[in-house]
């Protein structure tokens, strides 16, 4: 995991720096003037070539240091406990719509293989890939904050709470405001986690607040990965159920929902988990469009910004932290298969 982790941050790395354009330019703006830019390049660096550049950043980061940003002065560390909570948060809800939604309509359509049921589940998934996120993001809002307004079926079409709610940061209430390092920031994300951050201080009302703000968007983004899992789910379980082992359990006189589940299921689980996985690591790499459309601060949205900013720091910060994120997800997947399959175990 590390050589890719280090080959990923160099890609990166080397990508911000072969953007066309001066970074100076884009960084002073209206203040540009060629003095000013000297005095920039070698207070950031940027006239060293690029080993040295990275180099240096590599033991930057070897200290747990992800600098600065070059925009707003402010620690790495800190925009990522800004952000990174309202995706991972984002990430859980659509995932856990999409995979089980998903799983479900994927058992149904191979068990009642080419019923009308089927056709009807696979033109729903066809759709659900088809459709773009922003257009299906704003139907969503137009639905059930609009055409649904007054109704308890009414959800919030935008941000993350409701105006006026609001908790006290964990630092304060726990006094620890000079903490430093990765405890620190520990304590931010939390405070930045709505529904982490009250489920701890007993704020559950708060905690119902940001779930129903956080329907739509886990709606719009998780409909890909529905549609995505519960066609492998189907193809995969398709294949498993017409295996001799599953014949064999059927002329035992077995219960079709116990050879379905205890025996199908679990042998067709390997693929499913797998795509799971994948799909996790792409959803927290940032939902540009879904968090641009409910306006939520998440991890997409700043990491444009800091692209078109020319903000390295901020750039290379959120990358390795995501790209450490969706490695680890990777490795535990493939973890996962010793269990669901003893032959992978035996071996």
């Amino acid at each position: 995991m590390i050589p890719v982790l280090v080959g990923i941050l160099f890609v990166t790395f080397a990508m911000t720096r072969m953007i066309p354009g001066d970074a100076c330019a884009v960084m002073l703006g209206e203040r540009y003037s060629p003095e000013k830019c000297v005095a920039f390049r070698q207070q950031y660096g940027l006239n060293d070539n690029i080993g040295v550049q990275f180099g240096r950043y590599l033991l930057t980061i070897g200290q747990g240091d992800f600098g600065n940003s070059i925009r707003t002065a402010r620690p790495v560390t800190t925009i990522l406990s800004e952000r990174l909570p309202m995706t991972m948060e984002l990430t859980a809800g659509a995932m856990l719509f999409a995979a089980t939604v998903g799983i479900l309509l994927g058992i149904i359509s191979a068990v009642r293989h080419n019923s009308g049921v089927d056709v009807a589940t696979m033109v729903g998934a066809n759709i659900g890939v088809s459709m773009p996120v922003f257009w299906l993001g704003l139907m969503l809002a137009y639905f059930f904050a609009v055409l649904l307004k007054g109704t308890p079926f009414w959800l919030p079409p935008s941000s993350r709470l409701t105006a006026g709610v609001s908790m006290t940061p964990l630092d304060q209430l726990w006094h620890l405001q000079n903490t430093p390092g990765f405890l620190r920031f520990l304590v931010d994300f939390l405070s930045n986690s709505v529904i982490l951050h009250s489920l701890i201080v007993g704020r559950f009302d708060v905690t119902w607040d940001a779930i129903k703000h956080l329907i739509l968007p886990s709606l719009a983004v998780g409909t890909i990965p529905l549609a995505i899992i519960a066609r492998l789910t189907r193809s995969s379980l398709l294949d498993v159920l017409s295996q001799e082992y599953v014949r064999t359990a059927r002329a035992k006189g077995l219960r079709e929902r116990t050879i379905l589940m205890r025996h199908a299921m679990r042998n067709a689980l390997i693929p499913i988990v797998t795509i799971v996985g994948l799909q996790v690591g792409s959803l927290l790499s940032g939902a540009v469009l879904t968090e641009t459309v409910f306006a939520l601060p998440g991890v997409g949205t700043q990491l444009v910004d800091s692209i078109f900013a020319r903000d390295y720091p901020v750039v290379q910060g959120f990358v390795v932290v995501v790209a450490l994120i969706f490695a680890s997800v990777n490795i535990i997947v493939d973890l996962s298969y010793t269990f669901l399959d003893p032959r992978i175990r035996a071996h």
